[in-house]
């Protein structure tokens, strides 16, 4: 089975303060435009609903309110999936070729790649292991990580540090092209971020 991941830039503290804010004005604007995909999840999930799962509407309403949430794990879901419209509704999203759709522990290999070039700041696979901000119930599906503006400057420092260590010794590490590219996708989403302070990267895995 393959899986994508959806990544944007936001301003992470004002996207955290979405979280309980009871903004109806934001509600409204958020329900206006996933109107249609709100319905399609909600038909998508109708076994779940019927044991007792959010509508993805009240899910939404939810995290803009900071709950009630659901306290059956099981539910969790629906909360991941109402963050991440509203990560898509404030943010701008990147481009993502090199990881949707992926599969098996791809994630993994690309967070090795960047190891490779000196970048251990950040990590893909918090994308999909990470953890949405509290209060939001963990669910697997869809996973959920960010990169914050220290770490996005801290990952570019190593990795031009180590590339100045290259040039120095002429012995760079061998990766597979695809590796690098991916890699490299992931240095220009943190560049897009440093460009605009307060800027960081927050990924979904579905």
């Amino acid at each position: 089975m393959s899986s994508s991941l959806s990544v944007y830039l936001l301003d992470v503290a004002a996207t955290h303060a979405l979280i309980g804010s009871r903004d109806d004005d934001f509600l409204t604007a958020v329900r206006g435009g996933f109107g249609d995909d709100l319905v399609r999840d909600d038909d998508y999930h109708r076994h779940e609903m019927e044991k007792g799962a959010p509508t993805a509407d009240e899910a939404l309403r939810a995290v803009i309110y900071g709950g009630p949430f659901s306290e059956d794990r099981n539910h969790a879901f629906q909360y991941g999936y109402a963050y991440r419209r509203l990560c898509e509704l404030s943010g701008s999203f990147l481009p993502n070729d090199c990881f949707t759709p992926h599969k098996g522990d791809w994630l993994s290999v690309v967070d090795q790649g960047m190891q490779a070039l000196g970048v251990t700041a950040v990590s893909v696979d918090v994308f999909s292991h990470g953890a949405p901000p509290p209060p939001l119930p963990y669910a697997y599906t869809p996973g959920c990580g960010e990169w914050t503006p220290d770490a996005i400057t801290e990952a570019l420092r190593q990795f031009e540090s180590a590339k100045r260590a290259v040039d120095g010794s002429g012995q760079a590490p061998t990766l597979e092209p695809e590796v690098v590219e991916a890699v490299m996708q992931c240095l220009d989403w943190m560049r897009h971020a440093q460009a605009r302070p307060g800027y960081g990267v927050i990924g979904f895995r579905s």
